[in-house]
């Protein structure tokens, strides 16, 4: 498994850094060699990185947790909406709306309004606005479907969030970081690995790299998500025998 692993890795690009004169020295521990001016990453570390993320992913996701995934990046929007929708958490893959986690109830008053718009775009009241009035409800349907859409499910505060670059992703990071949110991140020989819980370095520009890790990532989600409807399936069955005793003694006490 591990050679395999290591072979996806490589494939994928997944150990090609930044030109070497962009470098952030604390990713040092993280760089095996400099080739051409370009930084190599340790596939070692990106393997190490990995693990420990998809071990932690699995244990959030078996307890009932949510897992934001952000990546607002034109490589990686993609990929973060497919793999999030796969394991069906939340994402956000357009923009990061400021005060999506510290102003979260805002948040959700405007998934309400999209459900709003919604209902009325999808329903005979629609026909009562003029053309003018439907054309503005349909910009603002188009906006807010872009920015919200990915974090309908997100009915309250993620345990994690995964991100694709927190140099892109700064706002996420500090708002994650505010509010004691774990954070899971890929990051590239560039960035600052002291502003993310669980770094995985490897290359955050390479669309192949990208997808490659969120699905290693999402596929650990799943895992804990099985687990968990595993366990609640268990749980029921055995419960239905008890609840049918303890119903067995009410009605014999009835009776006596």
């Amino acid at each position: 498994m591990a050679d395999t692993l290591v072979n996806e890795l490589i494939e994928a690009g997944v150990h090609f850094g930044h030109r070497a004169s962009r470098w952030n020295p604390k990713m040092a521990p993280y760089i095996y060699a400099r080739k051409n001016g370009i930084h190599i990453i340790d596939i070692r570390e990106t393997i190490r990185g990995l693990l420990r993320a998809k071990k932690y992913l699995a244990q959030v996701a078996a307890q009932g947790s949510l897992v934001l995934f952000v990546g607002t990046k034109k490589q990686a929007g993609p990929a973060v909406e497919r793999e999030a929708t796969r394991c069906h958490m939340p994402f956000v893959a357009e923009r990061w709306l400021g005060g999506c986690l510290t102003n979260f109830r805002t948040i959700r008053s405007r998934l309400g309004r999209l459900e709003e718009v919604e209902k009325i775009r999808g329903g005979d009241e629609i026909a009562t606005y003029s053309k003018k009035a439907q054309s503005a409800l349909a910009r603002e349907y188009r906006k807010m479907f872009r920015n919200l859409n990915g974090i309908r499910t997100l009915n309250r505060m993620p345990e994690c969030i995964v991100i694709i670059d927190p140099n892109k992703e700064k706002n996420a990071i500090k708002e994650a970081r505010a509010l004691g949110i774990t954070t899971v991140s890929l990051i590239d020989t560039d960035c600052d690995p002291d502003h993310v819980d669980l770094p995985i370095p490897g290359n955050d520009d390479g669309i192949r790299s990208i997808e490659l890790l969120m699905r290693h990532l999402a596929e650990a989600v799943l895992v804990g998500s099985q687990s968990a409807a595993a366990l609640k399936q268990k749980g029921d069955k055995q419960a239905q025998p008890e609840m049918a005793a303890a119903a067995a003694g009410e009605a014999k006490d009835g009776n006596v």
